[in-house]
Formats: structure tokens, sequence, C-alpha cells
């Protein structure tokens, strides 16, 4: 669940029982058994839109292939297609087995169309549509002619409960290929029949574990677990490398397979089980023990989810009916809870988000001419060593320089940190960790910096300080390259005043961790060009980030909008009302992590030094002084070891106010205008958040509603359940917002009086930020 709410070779592994390939060595034994392709009796059955069938000595290859898309997603058209592949195979008495497999290396079938989904107005419409999907993958099971998958790329939600379907399953062992329900992600749960089929095929809590959380499963791990009953590795060096080729050789496998299964010289084992799934398997045949694993199973999910999110719960309902009643209550009541869950402002919230990140994967901007192939970084700390990470990870290399060996060498330790973590999770190999490494070129010179496409400086966040910089770069990298500042509030206009390109000057303000925080800001001055733009983009889109485009102004969007609520939050501190419950507040919206914690992981002197600059630059930012005295007392939060809380070392989450804190609420203490509850401060924090979000709209500072509410998510921690500020207007009603707002404003003052745009959306029920 952890994964839901914060928002993804081995050399030689057995195909089946009569193939095993490790080197080239062994590819004689390769074609014992396998036919090749160019010996086997082709007849062309088929053709469709979306899926081609040939028949090769007897066996139906099924290639999904959607046109226009680098994905396969299941469509009407592609589920009617597939329907009478289904029935071609079943009444062709040259065809005894079939294999469904991709023509997209990418890709198997990344699951059902969102867009489908989404034209069902009735929860009766979406509990139909699940039906259909049920019964068609029964017929699959159901035939006597088996069906095998192969899979090579991503197998997700709908795509993996089709492979499920089918009587054997082979995945390519690449980090692309992964296979997961996500539809938990989505406010649904598999609705074709997978919360019937992985618990038969799996262990209960790894069926559960996958529902409940969406993640992803690489295959090593699916073939352990039983949910594909073969793996096979990528073709090495020797073999015509590639993905292409592995494909086909997938192909090949597959086919031998299926004529396995066919003549039955080849037969499915089930899932080998240990003594912990024996016990499981006992355990539940009791009530008291179906009572007890379920209950452990939901304790979990609200202590995680805080109930705010009802497709898990939904699932563990699914659970514990077809563990008392059957499949055939399971696959009704799987069907009814799709149609409900599809109408709610949980899922209305989280399909937006998708959306929204969908969006911001694409360069507005276009393909910049010129690429970049080296980045440059200045500084070596916490932030410029977390862009190192991310860029060589994603295959940029990189020039790291700091002004000290000393510091060189932290930053080179934080990214091979990273990495080892990664192998240790066996994300990736230690050869591929050395090969990432090598990418990195640490220096305290200059040198090197002629070959750089695009600086990144991640310098102290002073203009002084970043002006000497920019004219010391200058003097170093070519004509073209693009200077690119990682500030959080600093003006670009204003930095870019010492170069002597300001063309070529783009902000890109990264969210620390990095390797970790998914969003980056980019932001154009007046004087930025759009190649700039574009490149800014594609660099931030290559490392794995979700990019939104945001005007120059102080602050940008995500901080200019946290501004407003740390004063808020310092409100309600002198006001007097305990920094723990504030947190309460803040997480019985959907939030994370609680804001005062927030503010102290962020560092207190961070968040001041934001705060001040905040207070200069825009008229309606207040400062009572009171987060200054933070930092002139040494507080600065977990770094300092105390901040708004006590932090005694170690993981422990249990934590006590800090006695020093208290004494600073006391001092700027302010009698409160109302009983200071838990609903009054997540209503105060909520309506500030959401009335400055969509002043940034109206003042142009974001471009669109949808890069708003992903920059609010994956920047500050808005909770996905309620899908961003403007997600949650469409959702609830600008009119039922702004009356919140009148009712502060009353008490408050004009902090809380409602911004323009928010009153014209109240002022026109059919105004709405979104059309879906």
């Amino acid at each position: 669940m952890a994964s839901f709410l914060r928002g993804f070779g081995a050399l030689g592994v057995k195909v089946n029982p009569l193939i095993t390939l490790r080197t080239n060595s062994k590819l004689k034994a390769l074609q014992a058994h396998c036919i090749p392709r160019k010996y086997l009796s082709l007849t062309s059955a088929a053709m469709g839109k979306h899926i081609n069938i040939e028949v090769k000595d007897g066996v139906a290859v099924m290639k999904l292939d959607s046109p226009d898309s680098k994905v396969n997603t299941l469509t009407k058209e592609v589920f009617a297609e597939c329907e009478q592949a289904i029935k071609q195979v079943a009444s062709d008495s040259s065809i005894n087995s079939a294999v469904l497999i991709s023509g997209k290396t990418g890709c198997f079938i990344a699951g059902a169309d969102i867009g489908m989904i989404e034209t069902c107005e009735t929860a009766k419409e979406a509990e139909e549509m699940s039906r259909g999907g049920q019964e068609l993958l029964q017929t699959l099971e159901d035939s006597k002619k088996p069906f095998v998958a192969a899979i090579m790329g991503t197998c997700l939600g709908g795509g993996l409960e089709v492979a499920l379907s089918c009587h054997y399953r082979i995945a390519v062992n690449d980090k692309k290929t992964v296979l997961s329900t996500p539809e938990v992600m989505l406010g649904l749960l598999p609705g074709a029949g997978g919360t019937q089929r992985l618990p038969k095929l799996l262990s209960l809590p790894n069926a559960l574990d996958m529902m409940l959380t969406g993640k992803n499963i690489p295959p090593p791990k699916a073939k352990k677990m039983g949910l594909v009953h073969s793996v096979i590795d990528e073709i090495g060096p020797g073999l015509k490398p590639g993905p292409e080729r592995t494909l086909e050789y997938l192909e090949e496998i597959a086919i031998d397979t299926a004529k396995s299964l066919a003549n039955g010289s080849l037969k499915p084992s089930p899932r080998k089980k240990n003594m912990m799934d024996k016990i499981m398997d006992k355990l539940l045949q009791y009530e008291f023990g179906r009572n007890y694993v379920l209950k452990q199973a939901r304790n979990q999910v609200m202590k995680l989810s805080r109930g705010l999110y009802p497709a898990p719960l939904r699932i563990l309902d699914i659970a514990k009916t077809t563990l008392e009643k059957g499949s055939k209550a399971g696959y009704l009541q799987e069907a009814q809870y799709f149609g409900e869950l599809a109408m709610t402002k949980e899922c209305s919230a989280l399909k937006g988000l998708y959306h929204g990140q969908t969006l911001c994967k694409k360069n507005k901007y276009g393909t910049p001419k010129k690429p970049v192939e080296t980045l440059g970084i200045l500084g070596a700390g916490l932030m410029g060593a977390g862009i190192a990470q991310v860029s060589v990870d994603k295959n940029i290399p990189v020039v790291m320089k700091d002004i000290s060996l000393e510091g060189l060498a932290k930053g080179q330790q934080q990214i091979q940190k990273g990495l080892d973590t990664q192998v240790k999770r066996r994300k990736i190999t230690s050869f591929k960790r050395d090969q990432i490494m090598s990418m990195v070129d640490a220096t305290i010179d200059y040198e090197n910096f002629k070959k750089c496409d695009m600086v990144v400086e991640a310098v102290f966040e002073e203009i002084n300080v970043k002006h000497k910089v920019v004219k010391e770069i200058e003097q170093h990298i070519p004509e073209h390259c693009i200077l690119a500042t990682n500030t959080s509030a600093l003006p670009i206009k204003l930095i870019a005043k010492a170069s002597k390109r300001p063309q070529n000057v783009v902000g890109m303000h990264y969210f620390s961790p990095v390797d970790k925080m998914q969003l980056l800001e980019v932001i154009s001055s007046d004087k930025t060009s759009p190649e700039t733009a574009a490149a800014a983009v594609d660099v931030g889109l290559r490392q794995g980030k979700v990019v939104i485009s945001v005007k120059d102004t102080p602050g940008f969007y995500v901080n200019r909008v946290v501004t407003y609520v740390l004063v808020e939050l310092g409100m309600l501190l002198q006001e007097g009302m305990d920094p723990k419950e504030i947190d309460k507040a803040a997480q019985s919206l959907g939030f994370h992590t609680g804001i005062a914690t927030v503010v102290d992981e962020v560092g207190i002197d961070v968040a001041t030094h934001m705060l001040e600059f905040m207070v200069k630059s825009v008229d309606n930012v207040r400062n009572t002084g009171l987060w200054s005295d933070f930092v002139a007392n040494g507080l600065l939060g977990r770094k300092s070891g105390k901040g708004i809380f006590v932090y005694s070392g170690g993981k422990s989450k249990t934590r006590e106010v800090n006695p020093e804190a208290m004494e600073l609420f006391k001092k700027y203490h302010i009698p409160p205008k109302q009983p200071l509850t838990n609903e009054l401060a997540a209503d105060r924090l909520l309506a500030l958040f959401v009335n400055e979000a969509v002043r940034c709209l109206e003042l142009g500072i974001i471009q669109s509603a949808a890069e708003g509410d992903i920059g609010a998510v994956f920047g500050i921690g808005f909770p996905p359940c309620l899908g961003g500020p403007f997600r949650y207007v469409d959702n609830y009603g600008a009119d039922y917002v702004v009356d919140k707002m009148r009712a502060l404003e009353s008490v408050y003052g004009s902090s809380f009086t409602p911004c323009q745009l928010l009153l014209d959306h109240a002022n026109d029920p059919n105004k709405k930020f979104f059309s879906n």
C-alpha cells in the first residue's frame, strides 16, 4: 500500500524440459528443439487491425500489434478481434494450439483502455463491461486447445488477466518486462477475473499484495511466485542481439512450447508450495483462520490508507466472499464492485492523475534539434549528486564538478549508495552498476565542460553566488551549451542577467531527494528560447521525471503554494494547536505525511529562506517572525536533531514535540478565534492550498489544470485520493469550496478570500477545469 499512496539477468534460465540456453555453445541445443522459422509451415489465417494470426506448424500465432501506438491496450475493437481469434482457434481443425504474443518489443498488453472505462456513465454499464471481460477470458481458459502467453515488455492490469487465462506463460527476463495489477492505482480492482485467478495461482498473501499495492513484479520473481511458468533471457552477444531478435526467439520458444502442450509431452506443473503455503492453506480452511488473515490485511490497509481509498477494501471483501462462497460468487462480486468503484470520486481523481502524468511525459516544445548528449553538473552536494544519479541511470553521461575533492567524494559516494541499493533489490546487476558509475566524470576543474551540451548548476540559493557561477562557467562551455539553474524560487530572468547568452538560460527545479521525487519544474524566462526549453524538458523526461512548465515568477508554482501553507501552519501553532494534531488533520485529508513533519524534513532553514524571499516578492504573504526565530535558535528540523519535533536518531517514527519549539509558540501566541479542532485545521490548510493553486492558473503561472494537479501531488504530496486541487474543485463543486472559504474569511479575514477564477467557477455550475 505504501507505493499506492506515494504515488516501476541471470545467464541461464530453463525454458521448458527440453531447452536450456546459456551461451553460444548451446546454440545446437536451441536448433535441435526449436524449428527455424523458415522451415515452419506458414498459413495466413486472419489479418485484423490489431491482431494478426498465422498458423505455423499447427500453432496459431496471434500477434497483437495496435497501429499508431507504442503500447497495446484492451479496447472494444481489440476485445472483438480477440473473441473472433479464440473462435477461429477452436473451429479450425488444422490448429492444435495457440501463442499470444505482442508485435511490440516493449509492451505485451498495457491493460484496459481507460477511455473505454470512462465511456461508462453508470455503475451498471461498468459492471456489464467487467462481466464481458470475464466471459471472454473464461472462454480462453476453457479452450481445449492450449494457449501460451509469450510476454515481453509491460504486462499490466487487463493484460496480465489475459495472460493468466492462458494455459502457459513465458516471460523474457529484461528490464522492461514487468507484471502487475495496477488497477488499485486508478481506484479500481482487477475486473476480468483477476481477483479469482491470482489467488488460485499464487499464495493468498502474494495475490493480495499484488492487488493491494499494484507493485511491478520482475520475471524471476514472477517465476518463483508461480505467476509465470518459465523465464528466458534476452539474446546475448553473437546471436544477433537486440530486442527484435529476442522477440523472434521468444516466439520460437513459445511455438515449441505450444506444440509440446498440445501433444502432451509438456504438462504445466503447479507452483511448488513451501511450508508457509501449506500452513496458510490449512488456516484458510477454518472460519477463524480466514477471519484472522483478512483482519490482519484490513488493518494494514487501514493503517496505510486511513480508509480514504475504497478499492483496496473492496478487494478484501471479494477475497472473503471467494473463500467462503466460492469463485462463482467471487466473480459476481468482482463485476459488481468494479462497476461501483468506476463511479467514485476517488476513481475520478486517480484517473485524472494518470491522464496528467501522460500529459507531463510529453514534450510540449517538441523534439530539440540538438538533444543533450553530455550533461555537466556544478556542485556535488545532495542535489547535484542526485541529478547526476538520475542522469547516468538513464544513460546520460555526466561531468560532475565540485570545488573540493572532499565534496566530490561525498557526491560519488551518494551515487554509489543509490546504485548499490538497486543491486541489493536486484533491479540491476553489479556489472550494470559499475557500467553506470563509469559514466560519471568527477572533477574539480572545468577541462571537460567543453564537451557539455547542458550544464545544471546546483549551488547555493543566493543571487550573487548564482551570478558568479554563471560568469565563470560561460568561459568554459561551447556557445550552444544550455545553462540550467536548479533554483527553487529565484527568478530566472534575474539569474540570466549575468549571462552573455540569456536565450540559453533556463530553470530546472528538482525536488529533494532527486532520485525519489518524480516532479521537475522547467521555468522559462522571457529571454529563454523555445529550443532551450525543449532541450530542458527532453532531459527531464529522459531522467524519468514528470515535467511541468512554469512561468518565471517568485516561488514558481510548487513553492509559491507551499509558502501559504507554511504561513497557515505557523498561525495554527501560534494559536496553540498541538503539532501532532495538525499532522493528524493533514493526514485525515489524505496527505501521506503531516504538514509539521514535512517542514522538519525539508529543513526549517530552507523553508524560512523561501518564506522571507516570498514576503519581499509577493504582496499577500505574511511572516510573523516565528520561523526566523527557529533558525536563530538552531532549530532546523531533522538535520539538526530538533525542530518542531525532537529526533533521537535511528528510524523510529515515535517522536515528541520539542520543548524549545513550544516556548517559541508561546512567545508568538495569538488567541484562537474559534475552538481548534482537527476538522478546522484541515479546512484551513486545504482552503489555502486550493485557492492559491487556482490563483496560479488565473495568473498564468501554470499553463493547465492538469499540470497544476501533477505539481501539487508529486511536488507537495497533495492527497492522491482528491486528485489534486483542480480535480478536487471539479469533484466537490466550486460552490462548495467557495462556501467553505467564505465561512473562514468571515473569521480570519482576507487570507481566505477566494480568487476570481474560483468565484467564476462557483457562479457557473457548468464551468469545469476538466472535461472528463
